[in-house]
């Protein structure tokens, strides 16, 4: 359909998750293969879903994907906030990802809508 790289929601999906990557390398070891596993799954999980959808042969695939997307997403923001609530995520760093999180929800929404209109 066309190509993932070129839109703005997978490159900003695309930095987060590289940011998430980053931060989380610290998250105590007892986490390795719970909330530090579950935060890059879920993250990861945006772009991934965007570039699957770009590759589909029509709009209600591509929304579909997007709407994936979307909830990953939303359980990003989720994973974010329980890793800032246990201590694992600065405030600071917390705000600029929660901050970025909503862009991205916001630019998802607004992409479904372009493509289910």
């Amino acid at each position: 359909m066309q190509n993932y790289k070129g839109l703005k929601v997978w490159s900003k999906s695309h930095e987060i998750t590289l940011k998430i990557y980053s931060l989380t390398k610290v998250f105590p070891k007892e986490e390795i293969y719970s909330l530090t596993n579950q935060i890059r799954r879920c993250s990861t999980s945006i772009p991934a879903n965007i570039a699957e959808g770009c590759g589909k042969n029509g709009k209600n695939d591509f929304g579909r994907f997007l709407n994936i997307a979307l909830g990953s997403a939303n359980e990003t923001e989720y994973f974010l906030l329980l890793a800032k609530d246990l201590g694992y995520l600065r405030i600071e760093d917390h705000m600029q990802l929660e901050k970025c999180i909503n862009e991205i929800k916001a630019m998802l929404i607004s992409l479904i809508k372009k493509v289910r209109a």
